[in-house]
């Protein structure tokens, strides 16, 4: 089992940068492939960017390629999601999430995800 805490959410202005961190403990977590998800009041949780468990794969929705990036250090057991040029439909709570099985590839549904963190909030201002 893993557990999972997201961090570096907060307030900012339409065009600025955000980076969140997810940090993984409970086991080695160069086998778990991770996924980035957003939620916004009122919609369903969607897919943002996920990454394979060596680093090697990524994968983006279709609004985010471009401005935002996944990027892991598995030395430290963290994932990181580094967002510039925010919008503010970008607005959401942030949740990473984590699957050991497949570990090596990317997954984008939801489903595909068996640990969650507690969300971090990101607000874009206009």
């Amino acid at each position: 089992q893993v557990q999972l805490a997201e961090s570096g959410g907060g307030l900012v202005r339409a065009g600025g940068s955000l980076r969140l961190s997810c940090a993984a403990s409970g086991r080695t977590f160069s086998n778990y492939a991770m996924g980035w998800f957003r939620q916004a009041p009122g919609k369903e949780r969607e897919f943002v960017a996920a990454i394979s468990g060596s680093g090697s794969s990524t994968s983006y929705a279709d609004s985010m390629k471009g401005r935002f990036t996944i990027s892991r250090d598995n030395s430290n057991g963290t994932v990181y999601l580094q967002m510039n040029t925010l919008k503010p439909e970008d607005t959401a709570v942030y949740y990473c999430a984590a699957r050991n099985f497949g570990w090596d590839t990317v997954w984008r549904a939801p489903g595909s995800y068996t640990y969650w963190g507690q969300g971090t909030q990101v607000t874009v201002s206009s």
